[in-house]
């Protein structure tokens, strides 16, 4: 069986109150899902996002408010990293990154700047300049601090691998957008207004059925769409918290699993991820279990590529803990923790992928 591995990104900077090192770099044992440290690549800032290439040889970052993307080899049978190139992302704090279906494009969002970049990728793996970027335009949210600007969050593909679509936690908005490979630039096919305030932050897909699944990070509750090609249409909204928590917390990350049967998303402040079923037929939520993360700012979690444990990066408290997923979807302690400075992002390579 291939060794699987695990990437972590962190941030580094004191604006981020960083004490991450660069990105480390996981041997995964497949039977208990433990993580033991292979690598430190260092002399990175804010590594804070990351994407593994399909074939799993090459691993790209972005970096936290910076300007920049990276590219990396991945050693075969080690793991082990070894720099590439970096390009500008022509714009601030790009915040993820993500391939095209052929692999040959990455496309990158700028949170800081309301941009979003097309890096193609050579054969050898290394980032060529951007051609264009595509700016990313709407009306500003109502809130005085998080929605000074769009704020594009994340940028993924769906599960169809026609378009990408963005969440922008300060324009209240999710945007759809198809890729003009020929040009080299994102071109906005649609587009969907989320409730003022809610501050949209990531999105998922149901792996079989025309269903997406947003987290609002700002008044902490998820949609439930009904997708239709381009165009989202608002189906639920439910709360990612508990009914009887009262006290301050923002959505992070949202993940469907690959059965098609549980929504996942973490909550910080709450401090907890929050685990829903998913209606058959309706594709809507209901609230199944919370799991508290051992830790604060739950920024990030992933599933192994099994999807047998679930991997909690507490940003705040500096660790990586781990979960058990249940035949039910339902999450289990563990004793796996892992100490390491800002978690930002985890991803693997090696093994099958969702």
């Amino acid at each position: 069986m291939e060794t699987l591995f695990a990437y972590v990104g962190c941030y580094t900077t004191p604006e981020r109150k960083g004490r991450g090192n660069g990105i480390n770099v996981y041997k995964v044992d497949r039977r208990d899902g433990t993580f033991h440290h292979v690598q430190r690549m260092g002399g990175l800032e804010n590594p804070s996002f990351l994407a593994v290439d399909r074939k799993g040889r090459h691993l790209y970052s972005v970096h936290g408010d910076r300007s920049e993307a990276t590219s990396f080899a991945i050693e075969p049978g080690t793991g082990r990293l070894r720099l590439l190139n970096r390009q500008s992302t022509g714009g601030y704090n790009p915040i993820h990154l993500a391939f095209d279906r052929t692999g040959r494009f990455l496309v990158v969002a700028n949170y800081g700047t309301d941009s979003t970049a097309v890096l193609p990728i050579r054969q050898d793996g290394t980032i060529e300049p951007y051609s264009t970027l595509t700016t990313v335009t709407g009306t500003i949210g109502p809130h005085r601090t998080e929605q000074k600007n769009i704020r594009p969050h994340h940028n993924p593909l769906d599960r169809s691998g026609r378009r990408f679509f963005l969440p922008c936690k300060g324009g209240d908005a999710v945007v759809a957008y198809r890729l003009d490979g020929r040009r080299g630039v994102l071109v906005e096919t649609g587009r969907v207004a989320t409730r003022p305030g809610a501050g949209p932050r990531h999105i998922d897909f149901h792996p079989r059925r025309p269903f997406a699944y947003v987290v609002n990070e700002l008044d902490s509750t998820i949609t439930t769409y009904r997708q239709a090609g381009a165009r989202l249409t608002p189906l639920q909204v439910v709360r990612s918290t508990p009914t009887d928590f009262t006290g301050y917390s923002t959505g992070a990350e949202i993940a469907v699993d690959r059965g098609g049967r549980t929504v996942y998303v973490s909550n910080r402040g709450h401090d907890s991820i929050g685990v829903f079923a998913i209606d058959r037929t309706a594709g809507t939520l209901t609230p199944r279990q919370w799991v508290p993360t051992k830790g604060t700012v739950p920024r990030f979690f992933a599933l192994d590529p099994t999807e047998r444990f679930l991997y909690v990066a507490n940003q705040g408290s500096h660790t990586i803990v781990g979960y058990r997923v249940g035949r039910d979807g339902n999450l289990s302690p563990t004793s796996i923790k892992v100490n390491v400075g800002s978690p930002a992002c985890i991803v693997f390579s090696g093994g099958e992928t969702r």
